[in-house]
């Protein structure tokens, strides 16, 4: 939302997340909302999001919302299943904004680490896309010890996995120990690393994505669970720096 559009006052609040149209009349005539330092006397009333506030404080986010954010073990990248969600760690207005607030790719509910979650559709496609090749960066911790030819295996760009129709586009191990490794993917399927390691016959134990382009989960300095808002553009200058 730009500073110069202009938008009926209820709708803005509800797009927002703060509350039904039924709620904006009620607070106006509590004379809890202000435009342009005035009370506002209308939910219809046209207005920038600049200038209003509620109980003196301004509007959350109205140009729009981007987090980075240390996704935990256990947490699911959902707004309608059951258990633990993601969004338990958000503010609970951010679940009724509309746009509403995604994530760009899913970790599964076993998977920590860096995660973008945006109401940026724009963003989400840029970051999502093959042709802007973000490579996403995985710690992995396996069952049994490595064999010695996942790398080759990894790197060839002949990997099937069951049920798919293509092969693995070519991705990069690199050896930690016997039992853990980075993994480096250049697309994003279903699962896809526990996958490619159960293709060559191992089980992962432990996964954490820890990098999205040039981004690390180190730089961010989140611990699991934290997050902190970000522009599009910085977020794109972290990820793909010029």
């Amino acid at each position: 939302m730009s500073k110069c559009k202009t938008e009926r006052l209820d709708r803005l609040l509800s797009n927002l997340g703060y509350g039904s149209r039924k709620d904006v009349a009620h607070w106006i005539k509590e004379g809890l909302i202000t435009v342009d330092d005035q009370p506002a006397k209308s939910a219809s009333r046209k207005v920038e999001a600049d200038s209003v506030r509620i109980e003196g404080k301004p509007l959350d986010h109205p140009d729009g919302l981007t987090l980075i954010y240390h996704k935990a073990t256990g947490s699911v990248c959902s707004h309608k299943e059951t258990g633990l969600l993601i969004y338990a760690d958000f503010p609970e207005r951010w679940s009724d904004r509309k746009p509403p607030l995604s994530s760009v790719g899913r970790l599964d509910k076993e998977t920590s680490g860096l995660l973008i979650l945006t109401d940026d559709g724009h963003l989400n496609h840029h970051l999502t896309s093959p042709k802007h090749h973000v490579s996403k960066t995985y710690a992995v911790k396996l069952d049994s010890p490595l064999s010695g030819s996942e790398q080759d295996v990894f790197a060839s760009g002949r990997l099937m996995l069951e049920g798919d129709e293509k092969p693995c586009l070519p991705a990069e191990m690199t050896v930690i120990n016997e039992n853990e490794a980075t993994l480096v993917l250049h697309e994003g399927r279903y699962h896809q690393v526990r996958r490619m390691f159960a293709a060559v016959g191992n089980r992962v134990t432990q996964l954490a994505r820890i990098r999205i382009g040039a981004l690390t989960l180190e730089q961010t300095g989140l611990e699991a669970g934290e997050y902190r808002t970000v522009t599009p553009d910085a977020l794109i200058n972290m990820i793909s720096p010029r």
